[in-house]
């Protein structure tokens, strides 16, 4: 599906990468919201793709500035009555119970909560799409020996399977009883929980056994020496023939949404770990990262680099709807709060709460940037 085009990057294909990852993602999401404002009836007064100084530009008959500006980061629309393009309101914008003038903090509660969750939404459909794009041009891959990829053919040196019990010839069905029909999938289902233990159910002469273990913590290194720290059990397939099979116009979405839905659960379970301190914080990334990752799918061909937008535009789909002020997800739960109480939180909560928001916001990115370049500088050979 890939080719190699560069054994280790230059340096121009990181900054290339990057810009091409998240400047279009960035303004993808921000069209969504412009695109939900404009059909219930809010004004934009800006849409720039970029940050700063404007380049260029033209106001079209509708009032919105449509710019290209200096720093081509992505980019934000600035709604009517916005005091900046993070949707605080101004404070001399009309409050939510004034009539519709076509500013945001005037509309109704349904029309702020539809075009607040517009951004996110877009990028998980454009996550979706894209994955079903790759479906319909490669297929899926399966394996060639259904029932051979879950039989266990070999151990490692340390098994941690073997040490339970297992033998060679089990056939692993469920782990943590969820079913596994590839080997693939018992990869998946273990790489994710290191230090966990697991129940592995298996069929041996005919009769279901269960073995539970505690998975090995692993760190291991890819070609261009990123390191993860992985679960393993230390078993091998029996068979690790696969072949590519076409997928049927009709499950092109289905799969799609199914492999969105795995890769957000490994998000969500990646986080929870991070807060009970089971992964380390230094796991976590940020825009040096991004860049770095980006020119390296780059390197390795279209196809990987399209997938890795996929898994970044469902990364800012997953951001925005944490429900942080300043986020998406923090207007989103001022929003439900006030369908509950039936009014707006006063300004001065509202205003204590973005400032904490912001505040969370910048401690983040110092974390994830500290982390960056702790481990990734230097890079570019």
């Amino acid at each position: 599906m890939s080719v190699v085009l560069f054994e280790s990057p230059p340096f121009w294909m990181y900054f290339v990468g990057f810009l091409a990852v998240l400047g279009p993602l960035v303004t993808v999401h921000e069209l969504g919201h412009y695109l939900v404002g404009r059909w219930l009836g809010v004004k934009a007064d800006a849409f720039s793709v970029g940050f700063g100084n404007e380049i260029v530009g033209r106001t079209d008959r509708h009032g919105t500035r449509w710019k290209l500006s200096m720093l081509p980061l992505g980019g934000y629309v600035q709604f009517r009555g916005d005091m900046n393009p993070a949707s605080i309101p101004d404070a001399d914008a009309p409050s939510p119970e004034a009539t519709n003038d076509g500013s945001f903090q005037s509309a109704d509660l349904w029309r702020r909560t539809l075009i607040v969750a517009a951004g996110p939404i877009t990028n998980l459909v454009l996550a979706i799409a894209i994955l079903a794009g790759l479906f319909a041009v490669y297929g899926q891959r399966v394996a060639v020996n259904p029932e051979a990829s879950v039989t266990i053919g070999e151990f490692g040196e340390l098994s941690v399977a073997r040490d339970a019990g297992m033998q060679i010839g089990d056939r692993i069905t469920a782990i943590d009883g969820v079913e596994v029909e590839s080997f693939s999938e018992i990869v998946r289902q273990v790489a994710i929980y290191p230090g966990k233990e697991i129940t592995v159910s298996a069929i041996r002469d005919g009769a279901e056994q269960d073995f539970t273990m505690t998975t090995a913590r692993v760190v291991e290194e890819d070609g261009f020496g990123n390191k993860s720290t992985l679960g393993r059990i230390g078993v091998g397939a029996q068979d690790f023939e696969f072949r590519q099979e076409p997928v049927p116009a009709g499950q092109l979405i289905p799969k799609a949404v199914w492999a969105c839905w795995d890769m957000l659960d490994m998000m969500v379970t990646g986080l929870k770990q991070i807060i009970f301190g089971e992964r380390s914080i230094k796991e976590l990334g940020g825009p040096i990262k991004i860049a770095k990752y980006s020119g390296e799918r780059l390197s390795l061909g279209a196809t990987e680099f399209i997938y890795f937008s996929a898994l970044i535009s469902l990364n800012l789909a997953f951001i925005n709807f944490l429900p942080i002020p300043a986020l998406d997800g923090g207007h989103l739960a001022f929003y439900a709060a006030e369908a509950i109480r039936r009014k707006p939180a006063g300004p001065q909560t509202t205003e204590w709460a973005y400032r904490i928001g912001m505040g969370l916001v910048l401690v983040f990115m110092v974390v994830v940037t500290f982390n960056d370049i702790g481990s990734l500088l230097p890079f570019g050979g």
